[in-house]
């Protein structure tokens, strides 16, 4: 099975892994595709699987990340999926010598990415990522890692680590619920500005939802999770979309607040 990168001609009439079915997040999907084909002219790439299914890796230069992360001459990633019935074939570890190629290639220190302390929704598997021999360089109290993948070649890059502001948080001078996010993700657009809005009005609870729409909010945002975050009172509580939802929102806000 063969890898492709998808670019800003062949992204109308391919399929980008999430969201390929889901009327609901159509709104989403064409959003994310827009941010796909603007963000390529500055060096993101979405590389998937020759196949209909959740098989990919996005990553693009640190200096263009869109999250609060300082990681000059790194490459830094963003999503990275491998799926159902592709599991357990070499596909990931494909997909990341894919992106350590572009490393290489344009000479940069090495690869980075954002997962979790344990387990985060929308975030990297760490003890996966940490077993193809990534290592920790900064941590979140809020339970986010920073982890990076050196080059082969010597390098005086600095390593990466999270702003100030990903370090501050939200604070607890914000009130009721508070989500942050972006068209990174095809879901998004849907779950917040509906699934949200009817979870919040049932439980009487303020919203406030902020949109990352450029590369500056992103990079000042309060959570490295700019696809989405949630907060409530100030405090973070989730990466997890499905919080958004009636059904949802309780059981993963009293998991939280047991933490």
């Amino acid at each position: 099975m063969s890898m492709i990168t998808l670019t800003p001609d062949t992204l109308p009439n391919e399929h980008i892994c999430c969201g390929i079915s889901d009327k609901k997040s159509a709104t989403g999907y064409a959003a994310k595709k827009k941010w796909l084909s603007v963000q390529y002219a500055h060096g993101y790439r979405f590389r998937r699987l020759d196949e209909r299914g959740k098989v990919f890796i996005e990553y693009g230069p640190g200096e263009q990340a869109w999250m609060p992360v300082v990681a000059p001459n790194w490459m830094v990633m963003g999503c990275f999926w491998v799926s159902g019935r592709f599991k357990k074939q070499g596909h990931g570890k494909a997909l990341l010598n894919l992106a350590m190629q572009d490393v290489e290639e344009q000479n940069r220190a090495g690869l980075v990415a954002v997962a979790g302390k344990k387990k985060m929704h929308f975030q990297s598997d760490g003890k996966w990522l940490l077993r193809q021999g990534f290592r920790e360089v900064d941590t979140l109290e809020s339970g986010f890692s920073l982890l990076v993948l050196d080059a082969e070649r010597a390098s005086n890059a600095g390593l990466p680590y999270f702003t100030e502001s990903a370090r501050k948080g939200l604070g607890s001078d914000a009130k009721g619920v508070t989500v942050y996010y972006s068209n990174r993700c095809p879901f998004t657009e849907f779950h917040i500005n509906t699934s949200l809005v009817e979870t919040c009005e049932k439980r009487n609870l303020s919203r406030t939802v902020v949109k990352l729409d450029s590369l500056e909010a992103a990079q000042n945002a309060p959570s490295p999770a700019t696809i989405f975050s949630l907060f409530i009172d100030g405090r973070f509580i989730t990466t997890d979309l499905s919080a958004c939802m009636d059904s949802r929102f309780d059981k993963i806000v009293e998991k939280a607040s047991k933490n």
